[in-house]
């Protein structure tokens, strides 16, 4: 009798000793922009993710009232509740003026201590031109959680038609596992101004990439002083919440839906998105394994009703 007790206090002690088995990583992207494709690019990176960490994917959408993606719709981005549980959020987000019910979402989730990923419009996520209980959102709490806030550019040529900025890692950062596989490119996002003149970046701003401007308006009206042809177009950063947690923050400037064809592209925002997480011991060296999952086949940027019309947000 005593021997099958202790066979069963071993059992026991054999099973509460078993490694139990990690959740999978959530990650919500939040799209919502009416010029650059977020809404095909996003659900592009949310599919490798989902192949290369085995995680859960989330893709929120700006929605018409027929449940269509409408990247117009500039008060409507649905699901953004998945931010209660998320381990990671992606904004991509251009101008949005959302109820309080869905930008309470993200709020919380950006005083949450939790990573964050950013593209491009994200220095200007926000525009609310009446509430005055809401005008920090529009610059300074870009400013404060990216490291910047919308400026100018050096402008858009024959969109879509060529490449606009030279981009290239910081030879200073070469080691950094962000950059793993990241090669020079051409990127045909224009490029923005975040720094030089009187501007600089918020907060503790590690640069790891800069592009030069390979056409500029502003060099064409002489204000390379103010707007310099050379800006960092992405880095790394810490949010500091109003508790005093500090969150991961990887942002690029970087995001014309045809940047995303190159595979450098493709690794720079999957690393990035890994080192947010705190992978970064985890990225090859030569970088996350880009392929696509499927096809991608954008279209180009520009504003109206250049984005694709009557579609659903695809179940991930």
């Amino acid at each position: 009798m005593r021997f099958l007790v202790l066979l069963l206090l071993f059992g026991i002690l054999l099973w509460n000793c078993q490694p139990t088995k990690k959740e999978p990583l959530k990650l919500v992207f939040v799209t919502g922009d009416e010029e650059y494709r977020s809404e095909e690019s996003m659900p592009m990176l949310a599919k490798i993710l989902k192949r290369e960490l085995g995680c859960e994917v989330t893709v929120c959408y700006a929605l018409d009232s027929l449940g269509n993606i409408d990247p117009n719709n500039l008060s409507n981005i649905a699901g953004l509740e998945a931010l209660e549980d998320a381990d990671l959020m992606v904004m991509f987000t251009r101008f949005r003026a959302l109820p309080d019910s869905q930008v309470q979402h993200i709020l919380r989730f950006a005083e949450s201590g939790k990573p964050m990923v950013g593209f491009r419009t994200s220095t200007h996520a926000f525009l609310y031109k009446e509430d005055s209980t809401k005008f920090d959102l529009n610059a300074a709490w870009t400013t404060k959680v990216f490291g910047q806030r919308w400026i100018t550019h050096h402008g858009h040529f024959n969109d879509g038609e060529s490449p606009l900025t030279d981009v290239a890692p910081i030879i200073a950062q070469q080691q950094n596992p962000i950059l793993r596989g990241v090669q020079p490119f051409k990127a045909y996002s224009w490029l923005y101004h975040v720094q030089g003149g009187y501007d600089k970046l918020y907060g503790d701003c590690t640069l790891l990439v800069e592009g030069t401007a390979l056409r500029s308006n502003h060099q064409e009206n002489n204000e390379l002083n103010r707007f310099p042809l050379t800006n960092p177009v992405a880095w790394t950063k810490h949010h500091i919440t109003a508790s005093g947690d500090s969150s991961r923050v990887f942002f690029t400037t970087l995001g014309h839906p045809f940047d995303f064809k190159d595979p450098s592209m493709r690794k720079l925002a999957l690393n990035g998105i890994y080192w947010a997480l705190g992978l970064e011991a985890e990225i090859p060296e030569n970088g996350v394994n880009e392929a696509f999952e499927g096809e991608y086949n954008p279209n180009t940027s520009g504003f109206g009703l250049k984005f694709k019309r009557d579609q659903k947000p695809e179940v991930l």
